[in-house]
Formats: C-alpha cells, sequence, structure tokens
C-alpha cells in the first residue's frame, strides 16, 4: 500500500525568472526564494517515490477547443518551456499514474487523461524549483483554473480526497508526494469571462486560447507585453488569513467558496487556489506549516509555500 508523505503548496509566477533583477537583494524576493529552498528540502527529505503534481494551465497545453476540468498525464509529459521554465520531455512515472487514473475513475472521478501532455509554467515552476536535483517523477493533475466555467473548489477537495484514497490502494509501497503549483491572490490581465472580453489586449487573448494550440508562440511576444504592462493587485490579507487557515487545519472552509467569491477575495489569479485545495484536501486537511509569504508586486502575485506532514512521513 502507498502512503503520501508529504504535501507542498507553492506560488508561481513567470516574472520570477524574467525580472529578477527588479528585485535584486530585497528581503521580499529573497524571503520567497528560501521559503522554495526549505520546501525542497522538505521534499528531499520525505524520499517521494512519485510527486502527483496539481497545477495550472495557461493557455499552452490546453486551449478554448477542448478543456477538461481535470487532465491526468498518464504518459509522455512535455513541458513548453517558457520564460526560462523547464522545456522538453520530464521524468515520469506512466505505470503509476494510469493506476492512478483508473483508481480515479473507479471511484467516479471522471478525470481526463493524455498519454502526450504538454504543461507550462504552472506545473514546470515547481519542477524547476521544488524539485530541483531530486530524481523523482511527476505525474501532473492539471486542473481548470482559468477558462469559465470551473470545477467547484469543492470537487477539487474531492479530487483530492479521492486521490488520497486511491494512493492508499494502490500497491507497491510508494512514497508520494503531492504538490501544489498556484495562487495566492493576484489578478492577472485576462478575460474573466473569456466570451465576453473587454477590449483590443482581452480579445487578443481570447484568440489566443482559442486558436493556440501548435502555435502557441506565436501569441507569445504580445501576451507578455500584457502580461508585464499589468497593475498589479494582491490581497494581502486574504494571503495571510489563507497560510494561516493552513496552519491550523482549517482549509475545508475555501472548498465552500464560489468562483465569484474567489475572485473577490483574491482576484482572478486567486482561482488557482484550487490547487492547494486538492493537496490539501489528499492530505486530510492536515495542519502545516506556512514556510514563506511574500507580497511582490513586480511578479503581480502573493507568493506563499507551505508544507503538510503526510502520516507516512517519519517512516
Amino acid at each position: 500500500m502507498s502512503s503520501i508523505v508529504l504535501g507542498v503548496g507553492a506560488s508561481h509566477s513567470t516574472l520570477m525568472n524574467t525580472h529578477a533583477d527588479q528585485v535584486v537583494h530585497t528581503d521580499r524576493a529573497e524571503a520567497f526564494r528560501a521559503g522554495l529552498a526549505a520546501a525542497r528540502d522538505r521534499l528531499a527529505a520525505a524520499r517521494p517515490d512519485v510527486v502527483v503534481l496539481a497545477g495550472s494551465n495557461h493557455f499552452r497545453g490546453f486551449w478554448l477547443d477542448l478543456i477538461p476540468s481535470f487532465t491526468l498525464g498518464v504518459g509522455e509529459v512535455i513541458a513548453a518551456g517558457e520564460a526560462g521554465t523547464p522545456k522538453g520531455p520530464q521524468h515520469v512515472d506512466p505505470a503509476f499514474a494510469q493506476e492512478l487514473a483508473a483508481e480515479l475513475v473507479g471511484a467516479g472521478i471522471d478525470v481526463a487523461i493524455s498519454a502526450r501532455l504538454q504543461i507550462d509554467h504552472g506545473q514546470s515552476h515547481a519542477i524547476q524549483y521544488l524539485l530541483d536535483g531530486i530524481e523523482v517523477p511527476v505525474v501532473p493533475l492539471v486542473v481548470n483554473v482559468f477558462a469559465t466555467p470551473l470545477p467547484t473548489p469543492a470537487r477539487c477537495a474531492g479530487v483530492g480526497e479521492a486521490i488520497a484514497a486511491a494512493v492508499a490502494r494502490i500497491g507497491g509501497d510508494r512514497r508520494v508526494a503531492v504538490v501544489a503549483s498556484g495562487g495566492l491572490s493576484h489578478q492577472l490581465p485576462w478575460p474573466s469571462d473569456w466570451t465576453d472580453p473587454e477590449g483590443a489586449d482581452e480579445e487578443f487573448l481570447v484568440d489566443a486560447w482559442l486558436n493556440g494550440r501548435g502555435e502557441w508562440e506565436r501569441y507569445d511576444q504580445r501576451r507578455r507585453e500584457i502580461i508585464v504592462a499589468a497593475q498589479p493587485c494582491i490581497f494581502r490579507d486574504f494571503d495571510e488569513h489563507f497560510l494561516a487557515d493552513l496552519e491550523r487545519g482549517e482549509l475545508r472552509r475555501y472548498a465552500e467558496l464560489s468562483s465569484e467569491q474567489i475572485a473577490e477575495r483574491a482576484g482572478n489569479g486567486g482561482q488557482e487556489l484550487r490547487t492547494w485545495l486538492v493537496m490539501a484536501a489528499a492530505l486530510g486537511f492536515r495542519a502545516g506549516r506556512a514556510l514563506a509569504y511574500a507580497e511582490m508586486p513586480e511578479w503581480l502575485t502573493g507568493m506563499g509555500v507551505a508544507v503538510i506532514d503526510g502520516m507516512g512521513a517519519a517512516a
């Protein structure tokens, strides 16, 4: 029987790679980087045999022609490599991924599968920093957090709980870590409703979201310009309460929020909190520890890192 030994949640931002010179030596940036490094060390110490990586999609792997709520990478996984993130084939465990997918579907979670999954920084940012130097295969779980209608937070928590139950049924005595990549609060210059874009920039983005399959790089320069020009919008109070609730083991309450409530309290980028709910639910909403929080307007995001120990952490 396999077991979940550690959960990790961490924010991501490609601006951390491309705009590092704007925050060199700032205490805020150093605090977040130190938190990532501490989480990386906790992952190494947990000695996982496989990492289930719940992250988002930023329209480099999925487009509006087809976006499942949840997709599990069960074969080849290729990172897009945008903005200095890892590029190309990733280290994976297809046998475990296929077994996990079968268990989830058998339990009533109709997760989509991909035997050739392209991920972007929604997942590869975590590979770059949290798994740096750790030779462990990943099983990506891509959660739709941007193309409405989104899966409900309650459903995301249910998926996390189903992952925990599935891991307990899977044989081989594997040690499993669950990593969430996304959030905390931020506001992206993206249309909250892709069916009703406002202005030329949002119309361009929707066009990229609809027609980007196979040629996402054609849209990337202008898309990057739109993102870099965005005004930061970070809800520090929300982020600090969220991490405090994680430390108290009280994240289940966030599964009761609607998408509209999340957008109001944490911005449209805060929809990525769904990945944290998947992770926290897989860890049974146990109390955890926040390793870092930094309000980073230069990266447009409230950047948090936290860990939750699993039942098998001390084994």
